[in-house]
């Protein structure tokens, strides 16, 4: 299993980083731009409906192992906004800051219980050594939404994004303490534990 290869279904550069750090030097992650894909539609629902179809995107063109990540804030006082459209919630132009500032001006009027939020991930796998089967594997992160950004870290909302257990908004945490608590970390743990259990299962059967 050393150093498996992962074709990561996103050119996010800050994603990738994560997800690096987050399954550590046993495998090797890439970004599907490595193989020339340009990046795929989300035209899904849902994180899971959006992750499956980034994942089998990239599996289709290279048929090697890959994994895709959906993942935004959700806050329930908003109907679920910013959800699947959280990198374009300000529109086809969108930035961190303009997201921000959107988000901010819709909850302007909120009180501190509807100011809940959380912080969603879908991991998709396609394995190729697993007859192509799809799985999926989801990470939550609860917290509140701040009336104004803290912190310098991280990306997106994570200037908003408050931890009440931890006492910081994800943009003060750094990024080992951050790789600890979020929701791409629990999504990701439980890939990995997914992964290890196959090949302790192919071990196993060899013996």
């Amino acid at each position: 299993m050393n150093n498996k290869t992962l074709i990561l279904a996103s050119n996010n550069t800050h994603k990738l980083i994560e997800v690096r750090a987050i399954l550590g030097s046993s495998y090797k992650v890439v970004k599907q731009s490595d193989y020339k894909i340009k990046p795929i539609p989300e035209t899904g629902l849902s994180f899971e409906e959006n992750a499956i179809i980034k994942a089998t995107g990239v599996f289709e063109a290279t048929g090697l192992t890959t994994i895709a990540d959906d993942s935004g804030l959700v806050v329930d006082a908003l109907s679920g906004q910013p959800g699947v459209f959280s990198a374009r919630y300000s529109g086809e132009h969108a930035n961190d800051s303009s997201n921000n500032a959107k988000l901010l001006k819709n909850m302007a009027r909120l009180n501190k219980k509807e100011r809940a939020a959380r912080f969603e991930c879908v991991i998709a796998l396609i394995d190729k050594e697993q007859n192509n089967q799809v799985f999926t594997f989801k990470g939550f992160w609860k917290g509140v939404i701040l009336r104004n950004p803290k912190g310098s870290n991280g990306f997106g909302y994570d200037p908003l994004f408050f931890d009440p257990v931890i006492g910081k908004s994800s943009a003060e945490l750094s990024d080992k303490e951050k790789n600890k608590v979020s929701h791409r970390a629990v999504a990701l743990a439980a890939l990995k534990k997914h992964i290890k259990r196959k090949y302790l299962q192919e071990t196993l059967l060899l013996l």
